[in-house]
């Protein structure tokens, strides 16, 4: 297989559009979203507005969001949250309520309960968190997820902290394995909602990626 010129840089705020399109296909099947979503006509027009927010409102002020680039098009984001700033504060979460609430409607309360049971789950040691990484739907499996891992996961090894990720998808698990991941269990969701994979990654201060992953 050609290998693919896939360009890595920091996200701003004027491609929020695109890459909030892109997350919304590339979400667009996923278990949790589902559940939280399950009117699919809508579900693609609802995850963008949910991304844009999301963006916007919590992800940029961070500066760790990330895009992957193919010829200048945007086709794989991760969204990182940086040490002690996992859980948005107050006031972050009072300004995305609005677009929040647009997106989820009626199933508000359920998207609720799945962000306070993340929240009442998530790891307290100092990490990075990996709260969302998305790549379009027509480049998955050509390398842009493990290009956008490898870009954050750098800079852990550096820092020699560990990493935070909640896997919605079962089959995603065996690649975050490949790159030091590790199950811990999984989140105490209702008995309707899918199973979603706690991993973590220790800290290896010192060791570096293996160039060839």
């Amino acid at each position: 297989m050609e290998k693919l010129d896939i360009a890595i840089r920091p996200a701003g705020r004027a491609d929020v559009p695109e890459a909030a399109r892109m997350l919304a296909r590339a979400f667009l099947d996923d278990p949790a979203f589902t559940y939280q979503l399950p009117h699919q006509p809508s579900r693609e027009r609802r995850l963008q507005r949910y991304f844009r927010t999301l963006l916007r409102r919590e992800a940029l002020p961070l500066e760790a969001t990330e895009l992957a680039l193919i010829e200048d098009r945007i086709v794989g984001a991760t969204i990182w949250k940086p040490p002690g700033a996992w859980q948005p504060s107050a006031t972050v979460q009072i300004a995305a309520l609005p677009g929040y609430i647009t997106c989820f409607r009626a199933r508000s309360l359920r998207a609720l309960h799945t962000e306070s049971v993340m929240f009442k789950e998530h790891p307290r040691d100092d990490h990075w968190y990996l709260h969302v990484i998305g790549t379009d739907p027509a480049w998955q499996g050509k390398g842009v997820g493990a290009a956008l891992l490898r870009s954050r996961l750098e800079r852990c090894d550096r820092e020699g902290l560990p990493a935070y990720l909640e896997s919605s998808k079962l089959s995603n698990v065996p690649l975050y394995e490949h790159f030091g991941f590790e199950v811990t269990g999984v989140l105490a969701m209702p008995e309707a909602a899918p199973p979603i994979t706690k991993m973590w990654r220790p800290g290896r201060p010192g060791v570096g990626l293996d160039p060839g992953r």
